[in-house]
């Protein structure tokens, strides 16, 4: 059997983002309970920016990296969303143009909430595993954004709009998943999965979600137990506390996953608050590192945290990550995979954390400004001139960002007969 996983991975973690705690006093919300939520900024998408924008300016770099031929490889392009922009037309098809790819390629794309990612991941890995075309190359792009738009005939938020606010982010991560798996190898055969039919969090119309939040932390908790106990019932010898070195989740927020990373450790390890607070901060804490920094950005947040971990952890030896992934609705699955210093240090060459400093900060009044002007560009939009002057701060800043970073990006120009229009950043 061919080794397979991740051979390169990126986050665009958008180009502005607001303080949490910042947004939680401008609301007068409790800012005690936010600290609960263990986040400190949110990713904003701009009117100029898409699930389109962000999936490519995730890709770009990884596609840059690579020769002509091993370019032309990539025959699978799998864009993974909840933040479709029709309902026929893949988003991959416009990533597919910009990014240069081969058109000996199949595209499409996968919608099952925020267990999409993993759904593209799980099947790029199939198809390499199947060696129906031996060294071929999958490019799975896991892409959503939040757009809070404010109501017609008024601005009054209610207080569940309020509470979900701070935790969803915008921004994509895309994997490049090969036989030569230099970030992340895979455990083949090493998953568990789980689901079955519930109304916890829906997006019942393009631009809004739905939704009980109590009935999503009950199952998100339910179906993490469940998964692991799946897992261990497949892999030999698996024991929760010492088969995994670092431990990654879908994170809606910090805090979520904390009280998920405790009902695990009590029930599967036995253990005390005191051992479930050092082993939260040792394996569990390294994935939420950039999570907190972007907030819940869907189908790719697990992803997110499987970047933080390998980015803040420690492989002085290769280490083993165990990986739980969860979608409402609901899907879920529990998966590993072994990462080694290697892996680190190619990882680190994408400079994700530098790219999250580098991010323009949006005042408040900047912030209420941009919620009216994403009306602009909602599902559905037949026609829009993008008036980039509006802001013109992270516009300066992005295009500042493109030569310290040395990454080309792209944006939304405009909407003509519903066909989106994006050009290249130029920098300043």
């Amino acid at each position: 059997m061919v080794a397979v996983g991740i051979e390169a991975m990126n986050l665009f973690g958008g180009s502005a983002y607001v303080d949490v705690m910042e947004l939680a006093a401008h609301r007068k919300l409790d800012t005690a309970r936010f600290d609960n939520l263990l986040m400190k900024q949110k990713a904003v998408a701009l009117p100029y920016e898409d699930p389109v924008t962000f999936g490519i300016n995730a890709a770009k770099p990884i596609v840059d990296g690579l020769s002509d031929s091993e370019k032309e490889r990539i025959e699978l392009l799998i864009c993974c969303s909840e933040s479709g922009i029709d309902f026929g037309k893949s988003m991959g098809t416009y990533m597919h143009q910009y990014l240069g790819l081969p058109r000996n390629c199949r595209m499409f794309e996968l919608k099952q909430a925020c267990y999409s990612g993993t759904a593209g991941f799980q099947m790029a890995i199939n198809f390499i595993l199947s060696q129906v075309s031996p060294g071929a190359k999958a490019l799975v792009i896991a892409t959503d954004i939040s757009r809070f738009l404010v109501a017609e005939g008024g601005d009054v938020l209610t207080m569940d709009w309020a509470f979900t606010e701070p935790s969803g982010g915008a921004g994509a991560m895309a994997l490049l998943v090969s036989e030569t798996p230099e970030i992340f190898q895979v455990d083949v055969g090493a998953n568990g999965y789980y689901g079955y039919e519930v109304m916890d969090t829906c997006r019942p119309i393009a631009d809004s979600e739905a939704g009980n939040a109590d009935l999503s932390l009950l199952s998100y908790l339910d179906c993490c137990e469940q998964t692991f106990l799946e897992y261990q019932r497949r892999v030999a010898d698996v024991d929760y506390r010492n088969s995994f070195q670092y431990l990654c989740f879908h994170t809606p927020f910090g805090g979520m996953v904390k009280g998920a990373h405790r009902l695990m450790m009590r029930k599967m390890a036995k253990a005390g608050r005191d051992d479930i607070e050092q082993d939260f901060h040792r394996r569990v804490a390294p994935g939420l590192s950039y999570c907190q920094r972007v907030g819940n950005i869907m189908g790719a947040t697990v992803l997110l945290s499987l970047a933080g971990s390998i980015d803040q952890g420690v492989f002085d030896s290769p280490q083993r990550l165990g990986c739980f992934s969860y979608g409402s609705g609901c899907c879920s699955e529990f998966y590993s995979g072994v990462v080694t210093s290697g892996g680190q240090q190619k990882l680190g060459l994408m400079n994700i954390g530098q790219h999250l400093d580098y991010r323009y900060k949006l005042s408040m009044d900047e912030y209420e400004a941009l919620l009216d002007a994403s009306n602009a560009v909602k599902f559905g939009t037949r026609n829009v001139e993008i008036d980039i002057g509006q802001f013109s701060g992270p516009w300066q800043a992005g295009r500042h960002n493109v030569v310290r970073e040395g990454k080309a990006r792209v944006y939304l120009s405009g909407i003509k007969e519903f066909h989106r229009q994006y050009q290249w950043l130029a920098g300043a």
